[in-house]
């Protein structure tokens, strides 16, 4: 029984998103019939051949269309290793909203969206991006050293560069609200002090990205 209800939703959601695929589609199709109107009334051809072209990625029979399973907003479905990305990303992003709670004891909505906090989600997408590559295509593919090398970096200045501009903010916030008040910049906005992360963060976001990556990739090979 459970399977049955389970197999019901995944139906609903895959027709749901379906639909919304083929109103994009048509959305582009039409748009492209335009722009073929409007070669034709200005008799270029140049401008003729770019509205084919745009008039054949939203055939659902080529390579490229939108509803193909390789190409389009539904080939970003049918992708792994970028559906780990954001699912490790949204994911970092809410756990931010009860980890600020555990800590502070009040509840700020505005963590769901902001940088900084606990885990890093840029550090979770891009270790889920690299790992879901890794379970797919294997570590010893271009695509996994191009990710490795990137998340790398990611972590790398969420740690260093990004944290360290937000405790310089923090020094300069602190300066300008012990400014005179006729003092030219005393009206300042606040600068923005939650910018990176410390090492624990990046940590803790890592293994969120990894544990995402590696189901995520198992479920689409």
């Amino acid at each position: 029984m459970l399977l049955e209800v389970r197999a019901s939703r995944d139906s609903r959601i895959v027709a749901t998103l379906e639909g919304i695929l083929y109103g994009v589609n048509w959305l582009h199709s039409w748009v492209g019939g335009a722009v073929l109107e409007a070669a034709a009334s200005q008799n270029s051809t140049s401008f003729k051949e770019v509205a084919s072209d745009f008039m054949t990625e939203a055939d659902p029979g080529h390579p490229g269309g939108f509803l193909e399973p390789s190409g389009g907003f539904k080939g970003l479905i049918h992708n792994g290793p970028c559906v780990a990305a954001v699912l490790a990303f949204v994911i970092a992003q809410t756990l931010k909203l009860f980890t600020y709670w555990y800590s502070e004891r009040r509840w700020d909505f505005t963590r769901l969206i902001g940088s900084g906090g606990m885990p890093s989600s840029h550090t979770g997408c891009v270790v889920g991006l690299t790992t879901a590559i890794g379970v797919i295509r294997g570590t010893g593919s271009e695509a996994f050293a191009v990710g490795l090398v990137f998340s790398i970096v990611v972590m790398y200045d969420a740690s260093g560069v990004r944290l360290h501009a937000g405790r310089q903010a923090s020094v300069l916030n602190m300066i300008i609200t012990e400014l005179p008040p006729d003092h030219p910049v005393s009206d300042t906005r606040p600068l923005r002090d939650s910018l990176g992360h410390t090492p624990l963060q990046v940590a803790v976001g890592a293994m969120l990205g990894m544990v995402v990556g590696y189901i995520v990739g198992v479920s689409w090979l």
